[in-house]
């Protein structure tokens, strides 16, 4: 059965593990590589990883981009929104429908 993890800084993630989510607290970008690559190709069908943290490992994450699993989604963390994990979800609806589902909204 395939399960559900959460990685960042602890502040940002800790409350996932209420609901019963596999919570990674790292503490530096090195630490995360390590973990994600482990998570991603271990039991996981999705990943939630902080913005803060994907934009560090943006080479690492688009190694996995095409594949099917894991699911790679961006949330934002304590720090605030930055817009990416919108922007991440925007990319893959595009690529699977063929066009822009907010019709310039932006």
């Amino acid at each position: 059965m395939y399960k559900i993890a959460v990685i960042g800084d602890y502040g940002s993630i800790y409350g996932f593990a209420a609901l019963g989510l596999d919570t990674f607290p790292v503490k530096d970008a090195e630490e995360a590589k390590t973990k994600f690559h482990r998570l991603a190709g271990g039991d996981y069908a999705v990943i939630y990883i902080t913005e803060a943290l994907a934009a560090q490992l943006e080479h690492e994450i688009e190694k996995y981009r095409e594949q099917v699993l894991p699911a790679i989604i961006q949330i934002p963390g304590v720090s605030g929104n930055t817009g990416a994990g919108i922007d991440g979800v925007k990319k893959s609806v595009e690529q699977a429908v063929g066009s822009d589902i907010l019709f310039g909204d932006e």
